[in-house]
């Protein structure tokens, strides 16, 4: 019994799913490349930014040569502009610093920043150490029931 070829099995055999795909895959008629060119392209050294950069984007186009001909094109004063709208394309630690009396009197500045010996004496008393009668309009007052 002779073995038979992949084409000349039946519809009833089954051929293995790889089998057949690299059977299928070595047959298929190999696609020619197209001989044109790259299209003829102006010297990188004579681009402007109003130049057509579109030829360099061509994919027959050397990788090298396409990042030479961007980076001529970003290199012009018009991209170096920062977006307004970008909180991070600014420099924020050029302005005026927060002066020493309204930093003493932010709560989050009292307890992280000073140490118990730059607390101002005159800070409002914990507390424990008010009185009853000292309580503020905002705040109702302790009701015995």
């Amino acid at each position: 019994m002779g073995r038979k070829k992949p084409r000349e099995m039946q519809a009833d055999e089954k051929e293995p799913f790889f089998a057949r795909w690299s059977r299928l895959k070595r047959e298929a008629p190999v696609e020619e490349q197209d001989p044109s060119p790259a299209p003829a392209l102006p010297p990188v050294d004579h681009l402007t930014p109003e130049s057509d950069f579109a030829a360099f984007m061509n994919p027959k186009v050397k990788e090298a040569l396409r990042r030479l001909a961007l980076k001529k094109l970003f290199s012009d004063p018009h991209f170096n502009v920062p977006d307004p709208f970008e909180p991070y394309s600014r420099d924020w630690t050029v302005g005026e610093p927060i002066p020493e009396e309204l930093l003493a009197t932010l709560n989050q500045a009292r307890s992280v920043l000073f140490t118990g010996q730059e607390k101002k004496p005159d800070a409002e008393p914990a507390p424990a150490e008010k009185a009853e009668g000292d309580a503020k309009p905002d705040e109702p007052g302790r009701q015995d029931t």
